[in-house]
């Protein structure tokens, strides 16, 4: 617990350690003013610390509308739960914590849904030692991260919400409009768990999932939705991968920061491969495989990786036709002939070095 509470040695502290200093100048900042009960920021805090403030020093950690965090705001302020949908790989999650960290100081209080979830994860389970040699008691309650938030006061994150059967995400309903938990084993008092001021849910879905376990009507009713888009601006999404991947690398033990010309010819690729169209307005095969702006991050460090510790330089385009066989492959095994396809013919035009490195290296792919 030490290690998360000063980032040390983590690979991934939460939000609110990675930037608890912006985190209390804003609060210093936003002594007196307004706030729903319960919100360890105001409204105007929390868009600050998620789109930035240049004169506080607080950094911007989305790409996006800005009006998007203030419509998703507004809702956690409501009796209504977010849910925010989109493409896999559009920052869902990076926002769903940012807006956790923000409102409540904590964005730990995660359910990751699933096939496998069950009601116990999100709610409640027993120390079966304890509940055997005492019976049911407040000591052998194990509270999960939905009796947590009710009770602290706190927003809950549940990921991937249709992922999860019907029947245990319909285990919401009551959180969410009645704001109470029962839980019958415990007698009187006890029994019953009422939200304290500042709890809510934030919720994700895939647009790929949906339909899976499509969530019922009644559910729907109480969650505002959002839909998360794609950046659309080459250079705006060029600028996050690279920012992103230089951090990684970083962490990772690589000197050598990512080339800028390489990553010029993976966000294209990217682009066009996610959109089915080149920059001069051909018309092509999309690939299935998710393209997402997340992933072009994990490419490009994987890039960073493979050029820093088996040659010793920063990564190249031919590095990068190795590193994008891993993704094309992941849903159908014809990606990685259209992948092939697009090196042998959207590249041939195109002039640089790493475009030259690019379509030389497309023999590296499976088969090729």
């Amino acid at each position: 617990m030490t290690d998360v509470l000063t980032g040390a040695a983590v690979q991934r502290p939460p939000a609110e350690v990675r930037y608890a200093g912006e985190l209390t100048r804003l609060r210093a900042s936003d002594e007196g003013a307004p706030r729903p009960p319960g919100w360890a920021l105001s409204l105007r805090a929390a868009r600050a610390f998620i789109v930035g403030d240049d004169a506080l020093g607080v950094t911007r950690k989305f790409v996006g509308d800005p009006s998007l965090i203030d419509r998703a705001l507004v809702s956690l302020a409501t009796s209504r739960g977010l849910l925010l949908v989109g493409e896999p790989g559009t920052a869902k999650s990076l926002l769903s914590e940012l807006l956790a960290a923000a409102v409540s100081g904590d964005s730990t209080l995660t359910i990751q849904g699933g096939a496998a979830t069950t009601e116990d994860q999100i709610k409640y389970s027993w120390n079966y030692a304890l509940l055997v040699a005492e019976g049911p008691s407040e000591r052998s309650l194990v509270p999960a991260p939905l009796l947590c938030g009710m009770a602290q006061g706190r927003t809950v994150r549940f990921e991937e919400i249709t992922r999860c059967p019907l029947e245990v995400q319909d285990c919401l309903l009551s959180p969410l409009s009645d704001r109470v938990m029962a839980v019958p084993e415990l007698p009187g008092d006890a029994g019953m768990v009422f939200a304290r001021d500042g709890f809510n849910i934030i919720a994700t879905a895939n647009t790929r999932d949906r339909g899976v376990n499509d969530m019922s009507s009644a559910l729907k009713r109480r969650f505002n939705f959002e839909t998360v888009f794609p950046i659309a601006d080459f250079d705006t999404e060029l600028a996050l991968v690279e920012s992103e991947a230089t951090a990684l690398l970083e962490r990772s033990g690589v000197a050598a920061p990512p080339r800028r010309d390489v990553l010029e010819v993976l966000v294209t690729t990217f682009r066009e491969l996610r959109d089915g169209r080149t920059a001069r307005g051909d018309e092509m095969e999309r690939l299935s495989a998710v393209m997402s702006t997340a992933e072009a991050v994990s490419v490009a460090h994987a890039v960073g990786l493979r050029g820093w510790f088996l040659n010793g330089t920063a990564g190249t385009a031919a590095d990068l036709v190795s590193c994008l066989a891993g993704t094309a492959a992941k849903d159908n095994a014809d990606d990685l002939a259209k992948l092939r396809r697009y090196l042998e013919q959207q590249t041939s035009w195109r002039t640089g070095e790493q475009w030259r490195a690019f379509r030389d290296a497309r023999r590296e792919l499976p088969g090729g």
